[in-house]
């Protein structure tokens, strides 16, 4: 069945992950980690190293929320394409139009 953990672990195998986002974010953390022990390595003091730390890591915070957030968008844009729309006022069929003239209501009621 489409959809479900054990097509999500086959496609995996395949070379595609199931959550791009994650592996993104995984090695963002990875580089968040690396980068300040290569400064103290050059001779980078602590002070900087860490301060570099910190940066990568709110660019790193910030993307994977805007990466979140796309899917989101993306999903629910293609999940209102597979709706089927019903029109500017969202009504159909006869009588739907507000104020439209009736037979037999020419004259005012008493």
């Amino acid at each position: 069945m489409p959809g479900t953990r054990e097509s999500a672990r086959a496609d995996a195998t395949e070379g595609e992950s199931p959550d791009p986002v994650s592996d993104v974010v995984r090695w963002a953390a990875f580089s968040c980690a690396l980068v300040p022990v290569v400064l103290l390595m050059c001779g980078q003091s602590f002070g900087g190293a860490a301060g570099t730390a910190a940066g990568l890591v709110a660019v790193t915070c910030a993307c994977h929320a805007l990466l979140r957030q796309s899917e989101r968008s993306a999903a629910r844009v293609a999940a209102e394409q597979s709706i089927p729309h019903r029109g500017r006022r969202g009504r159909t069929g006869t009588g739907s139009h507000r104020g439209a003239r009736h037979p037999g209501a020419a004259h005012p009621v008493d």
